[in-house]
């Protein structure tokens, strides 16, 4: 009988999938060498007809839903609870000893007439005791077209690293008690205007047990106790700036995060994390897995300088780092981001929300959230053409929240990396002011906006963007032709290795 884990087989034919391309003839290419002072970002208008459905349908759903969504193809359906269990040998009496852990989420909170709203979220998990063979027999399932033997040492450390976050036991119907502390230590270089609480401590049950999944969710109202040097929280209409409180979770020593208090006007910035704060390559599966599971997380470009120039120059700018990776998988997410980027609240893609349909509406449900807590104020959306759905939703945003969106700024990842061969679409932004968005190639194209202003287009680097289906990997219908990528041939080779782990 096949180990539960066999469940990720069909999530990895995907990508095999996903590389069987269009081979188009040569194309002008999109952008001039970046020497140039005025950058181009040239799309082309491809008919969206029959051709391309018939093509991403050709590619299978599940491939145009969770690329589509911004989502690597090797960070879906990881196994869960039972299935964790079975596929390492143990059950519920061998974990009873184990020690409960938590994620906590970054927290954002806003100003009501009871006082603070803090939305708390994460997970309660076990982890169970995995030697490092078996470790290393669950990694080499995710490596495809490589061992982890063949890895750094660093990069073997932190793919066994990945591999224990991912086979953990979520708990259910557990009870969650978060202690509020004010002890944040601000880092004034990279804070957005953060400063620390001087009241607000204190322990607050949430009002609910965990999901099935471990998960939970929900709002929680602070009361204004005082500190210890006898100040109190600001309230939301007495101030401009952000407070932070730590939030630790009762009972374990891993539940750490931080909450923060997000006055009711002001600018936040939603900012997608692959392939625009990070190096990712979600579009193309082996890279993209590599640099996700193996290797360390590294800055795109000198995108760490925008962000850290607009947290010293936006007062008080509410950063919030919005990324549909699944929960277990986002602690080194976490770690990158504030190690490298301005202080700020979080958002992942909680595990109750794990069919397809969920999957790809997840986003919106988490920008509603926000936009929907915060009606005052105005959101900066960075994310980049490689996620349909940010394609889509992020002008929807400003159909459906009039006034509230400032500034979007999308990474066109076509224009510089020959490996993103899919089509996006730009028709969303059709009768949208152009100083209202940019297509961008390098994080220095963001230095001359001026988000305060409005003015979030910068008029050097020229769009030329048509509004439809654009794309480098397509072609057109008439002289493209199919063409098989074998560098996927190791795949029967990991389907057997799946099997085999019983």
């Amino acid at each position: 009988m096949a180990s539960p884990l066999c469940r990720l087989a069909p999530i990895w034919l995907l990508p095999l999938l996903a590389r069987t391309v269009i081979a188009a003839p040569p194309h002008p290419m999109i952008t001039p060498p970046p020497d140039l002072k005025n950058r181009v970002i040239e799309t082309r208008d491809l008919d969206p007809g029959s051709y391309i459905n018939s093509v991403i349908d050709g590619l299978g759903s599940d491939v145009s839903s969770y690329v589509a969504s911004g989502v690597a193809q090797f960070f879906q359906d990881f196994p869960t609870g039972s299935a964790v269990e079975s596929s390492l040998g143990i059950s519920d009496s061998d974990l009873a000893p184990s020690p409960t852990h938590v994620l906590n989420i970054p927290a954002y909170g806003n100003w009501t007439e009871q006082g603070w709203n803090v939305r708390v979220h994460g997970n309660v998990y076990k982890q169970p005791n995995i030697s490092e063979e078996k470790l290393d027999d669950l990694a080499n399932v995710f490596l495809i077209g490589t061992d982890i033997d063949e890895l750094t040492i660093p990069e073997q450390r932190q793919a066994r690293n990945l591999t224990a976050e991912i086979f953990v036991v979520q708990q259910k119907d557990r009870n969650v008690t978060i202690n509020f502390v004010n002890d944040v230590d601000v880092r004034p270089d990279a804070s957005g205007g953060v400063i620390n609480a001087e009241g607000g401590a204190q322990s607050l049950s949430m009002p609910y047990l965990t999901t099935d999944e471990g998960d939970f969710d929900s709002f929680i109202v602070l009361q204004n106790t005082t500190g210890p040097d006898g100040g109190h929280l600001i309230a939301g209409n007495a101030t401009t700036s952000i407070q932070a409180l730590n939030m630790y979770a009762n009972g374990t020593n891993t539940g750490n995060a931080t909450a923060y208090l997000v006055p009711p006007t002001g600018f936040t910035i939603i900012s997608d994390i692959d392939d625009i704060l990070r190096v990712t390559k979600i579009y193309d599966p082996k890279e993209g897995l590599l640099n996700s599971f193996a290797r360390a997380f590294t800055p795109w470009m000198n995108m760490p300088d925008i962000y850290a120039n607009w947290s010293a120059t936006i007062p008080d700018f509410h950063f919030h780092y919005l990324t549909t990776t699944p929960e277990q998988v986002t602690r080194n997410y976490m770690e990158f981001i504030y190690k490298t980027y301005p202080l700020g609240s979080f958002d992942t893609r909680p595990l109750n929300f794990s069919d397809v349909s969920a999957t790809l509406s997840i986003r919106k449900a988490l920008l509603d959230k926000i936009f929907q807590t915060f009606p005052q104020r105005k959101f900066v959306l960075v994310a980049d053409t490689s996620n349909s759905d940010v394609m889509k939703d992020y002008p929807q945003l400003v159909r459906d929240y009039p006034g509230q969106v400032q500034c979007i700024f999308l990474r066109n990842t076509t224009a510089t990396d020959d490996s993103d061969l899919f089509p996006y679409d730009t028709s969303g932004f059709d009768g949208i002011d152009q100083k209202q968005y940019m297509f961008f190639v390098t994080p220095d194209d963001l230095r001359s906006v001026d988000i305060v202003g409005g003015n979030c287009y910068n008029p050097a680097v020229i769009q030329n963007v048509t509004f439809g289906y654009q794309g480098r990997g397509f072609g057109n219908a008439a002289s493209s032709t199919m063409r098989w990528d074998w560098s996927w041939s190791w795949l029967p080779v990991m389907m057997a290795l799946c099997f085999s782990l019983v």
